[in-house]
Protein backbone atom coordinates (compact mmCIF):
# COMPACT_ATOMS: atom_id res chain seq x y z
CA UNK A 1 0.00 0.00 0.00
CA UNK A 2 2.74 2.48 1.19
CA UNK A 3 4.48 1.58 -2.56
CA UNK A 4 1.72 2.26 -4.38
CA UNK A 5 1.35 5.88 -2.53
CA UNK A 6 4.36 7.16 -3.71
CA UNK A 7 4.13 5.43 -6.93
CA UNK A 8 0.94 7.16 -7.22
CA UNK A 9 2.51 10.96 -6.01
CA UNK A 10 5.96 10.62 -8.72
CA UNK A 11 3.33 9.43 -11.35
CA UNK A 12 1.17 12.88 -9.88
CA UNK A 13 3.97 15.04 -9.79
CA UNK A 14 5.27 13.76 -13.17
CA UNK A 15 2.10 14.71 -14.66
CA UNK A 16 2.60 18.31 -12.92
CA UNK A 17 5.96 18.50 -14.41
CA UNK A 18 4.85 17.85 -17.98
CA UNK A 19 1.81 20.28 -17.48
CA UNK A 20 4.24 22.91 -16.31
CA UNK A 21 7.15 22.39 -18.79
CA UNK A 22 4.44 22.47 -21.49
CA UNK A 23 2.44 25.55 -20.50
CA UNK A 24 5.91 27.25 -19.68
CA UNK A 25 6.92 26.52 -23.63
CA UNK A 26 3.65 27.79 -24.64
CA UNK A 27 3.87 31.05 -22.97
CA UNK A 28 7.66 31.50 -24.34
CA UNK A 29 6.04 30.72 -27.78
CA UNK A 30 3.62 33.02 -27.71
CA UNK A 31 5.92 35.66 -26.13
CA UNK A 32 8.29 35.09 -29.71
CA UNK A 33 5.16 35.81 -31.82
CA UNK A 34 3.81 39.10 -29.31
CA UNK A 35 7.94 40.34 -29.73
CA UNK A 36 7.42 39.33 -33.68
CA UNK A 37 4.46 41.16 -33.85
CA UNK A 38 6.66 44.27 -32.07
CA UNK A 39 8.60 44.34 -35.18
CA UNK A 40 5.60 43.95 -37.83
CA UNK A 41 4.50 46.97 -36.58
CA UNK A 42 7.22 49.11 -36.24
CA UNK A 43 8.04 48.02 -39.95
CA UNK A 44 4.50 48.46 -41.08
CA UNK A 45 5.01 52.45 -39.59
CA UNK A 46 8.33 53.13 -41.25
CA UNK A 47 6.94 51.60 -44.74
CA UNK A 48 3.75 54.08 -43.64
CA UNK A 49 6.33 56.97 -43.39
CA UNK A 50 8.01 56.19 -46.52
CA UNK A 51 5.46 57.75 -48.97
CA UNK A 52 5.53 61.15 -47.31
CA UNK A 53 9.40 61.61 -47.04
CA UNK A 54 8.93 60.68 -50.72
CA UNK A 55 6.27 63.54 -51.55
CA UNK A 56 8.17 65.43 -49.38
CA UNK A 57 11.89 65.08 -51.19
CA UNK A 58 10.08 65.07 -54.81
CA UNK A 59 9.15 68.70 -54.52
CA UNK A 60 12.70 69.64 -54.20
CA UNK A 61 14.23 67.13 -56.06
CA UNK A 62 11.93 66.25 -59.57
CA UNK A 63 14.96 64.50 -61.65
CA UNK A 64 16.08 61.99 -59.03
CA UNK A 65 13.55 59.19 -60.26
CA UNK A 66 15.45 56.26 -60.34
CA UNK A 67 16.17 56.72 -56.24
CA UNK A 68 12.14 57.19 -55.70
CA UNK A 69 11.76 54.27 -57.38
CA UNK A 70 14.01 52.43 -55.55
CA UNK A 71 12.55 53.37 -52.48
CA UNK A 72 9.36 52.63 -53.46
CA UNK A 73 9.97 48.92 -54.47
CA UNK A 74 12.23 48.22 -51.48
CA UNK A 75 9.22 49.53 -49.17
CA UNK A 76 6.30 47.20 -51.43
CA UNK A 77 8.72 43.87 -50.96
CA UNK A 78 8.96 44.93 -47.10
CA UNK A 79 5.08 44.92 -47.49
CA UNK A 80 4.63 41.74 -48.99
CA UNK A 81 7.28 39.35 -46.81
CA UNK A 82 5.66 36.90 -45.34
CA UNK A 83 8.68 34.69 -43.64
CA UNK A 84 10.95 36.08 -40.60
CA UNK A 85 13.92 35.96 -43.50
CA UNK A 86 12.11 37.89 -46.56
CA UNK A 87 10.99 40.46 -43.23
CA UNK A 88 14.97 41.06 -42.71
CA UNK A 89 16.11 40.92 -45.98
CA UNK A 90 13.62 43.16 -47.36
CA UNK A 91 13.78 45.09 -44.46
CA UNK A 92 17.85 45.78 -45.31
CA UNK A 93 16.83 46.51 -48.89
CA UNK A 94 14.33 49.45 -47.71
CA UNK A 95 17.19 50.70 -45.50
CA UNK A 96 20.18 51.30 -48.04
CA UNK A 97 17.11 52.43 -50.42
CA UNK A 98 16.75 55.48 -47.55
CA UNK A 99 20.28 55.90 -47.36
CA UNK A 100 20.45 56.49 -51.12
CA UNK A 101 17.32 58.63 -50.46
CA UNK A 102 18.70 61.00 -47.64
CA UNK A 103 22.06 61.25 -49.48
CA UNK A 104 19.78 62.96 -52.54
CA UNK A 105 18.32 65.28 -49.87
CA UNK A 106 21.53 66.52 -48.43
CA UNK A 107 21.56 67.72 -51.94
CA UNK A 108 18.79 70.49 -51.39
CA UNK A 109 19.17 73.37 -48.49
CA UNK A 110 15.83 74.31 -48.67
CA UNK A 111 14.65 70.44 -48.29
CA UNK A 112 17.20 70.42 -45.53
CA UNK A 113 15.60 73.49 -43.73
CA UNK A 114 11.87 72.66 -44.60
CA UNK A 115 10.13 72.17 -41.12
CA UNK A 116 8.11 69.08 -42.62
CA UNK A 117 11.14 66.74 -44.09
CA UNK A 118 12.49 67.46 -40.45
CA UNK A 119 9.69 66.08 -38.77
CA UNK A 120 9.69 63.37 -41.37
CA UNK A 121 13.60 62.48 -40.57
CA UNK A 122 12.52 62.79 -36.64
CA UNK A 123 9.94 59.90 -37.20
CA UNK A 124 11.94 58.01 -38.91
CA UNK A 125 14.94 58.10 -36.64
CA UNK A 126 12.44 57.35 -33.72
CA UNK A 127 11.07 54.55 -35.78
CA UNK A 128 14.49 52.89 -36.66
CA UNK A 129 15.12 53.41 -32.59
CA UNK A 130 11.70 51.28 -31.77
CA UNK A 131 12.44 48.42 -34.75
CA UNK A 132 16.16 48.09 -32.88
CA UNK A 133 14.51 47.42 -29.78
CA UNK A 134 12.02 45.59 -31.09
CA UNK A 135 14.61 43.09 -32.73
CA UNK A 136 16.16 43.05 -29.27
CA UNK A 137 13.06 41.69 -27.45
CA UNK A 138 12.20 39.22 -30.09
CA UNK A 139 15.66 38.07 -30.29
CA UNK A 140 15.77 37.90 -26.37
CA UNK A 141 12.58 35.84 -26.25
CA UNK A 142 13.90 33.28 -28.85
CA UNK A 143 16.97 33.06 -26.96
CA UNK A 144 14.97 31.78 -23.89
CA UNK A 145 12.55 29.66 -25.39
CA UNK A 146 15.42 27.95 -27.70
CA UNK A 147 17.39 27.98 -24.07
CA UNK A 148 14.70 25.96 -22.34
CA UNK A 149 13.58 23.70 -25.31
CA UNK A 150 17.37 22.27 -25.41
CA UNK A 151 17.80 21.89 -21.57
CA UNK A 152 17.07 18.33 -19.81
CA UNK A 153 14.59 17.28 -19.38
CA UNK A 154 12.65 20.11 -20.79
CA UNK A 155 14.18 19.09 -24.44
CA UNK A 156 11.98 15.67 -23.65
CA UNK A 157 8.98 17.40 -23.27
CA UNK A 158 9.78 19.44 -25.68
CA UNK A 159 10.22 16.68 -28.06
CA UNK A 160 7.17 15.09 -27.13
CA UNK A 161 5.30 18.17 -28.28
CA UNK A 162 7.18 19.30 -31.59
CA UNK A 163 8.68 22.27 -29.84
CA UNK A 164 11.10 23.58 -32.48
CA UNK A 165 13.75 26.14 -32.41
CA UNK A 166 12.82 29.41 -33.54
CA UNK A 167 14.89 31.77 -35.52
CA UNK A 168 16.62 34.81 -34.66
CA UNK A 169 15.87 37.86 -36.26
CA UNK A 170 19.60 38.22 -37.62
CA UNK A 171 21.57 41.54 -39.06
CA UNK A 172 22.46 40.71 -42.37
CA UNK A 173 26.69 40.82 -43.44
CA UNK A 174 25.98 44.65 -45.04
CA UNK A 175 24.80 45.91 -41.21
CA UNK A 176 27.86 44.53 -39.83
CA UNK A 177 30.40 46.27 -41.76
CA UNK A 178 31.63 49.19 -40.08
CA UNK A 179 30.62 52.45 -41.21
CA UNK A 180 33.66 55.36 -41.38
CA UNK A 181 31.83 59.10 -40.52
CA UNK A 182 33.94 62.00 -41.73
CA UNK A 183 32.63 65.43 -41.18
CA UNK A 184 33.93 67.90 -44.13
Amino acid sequence: MNLSIILIGIAVLLVFYLIGTYNGLIVLKTRIQEALSGIDVQLKRRADLIPNLIETIKSYAKHERQVFENVTTARSSLMSAESLKDKAIANNQLSDALKSLFAVAEAYPQLQASESFKELQRQLEDTEDKIAYSRQFFNSNVLEYNTRIKIFPNSVVANIFSFNESEFFAATEEEKKKIDVKFT
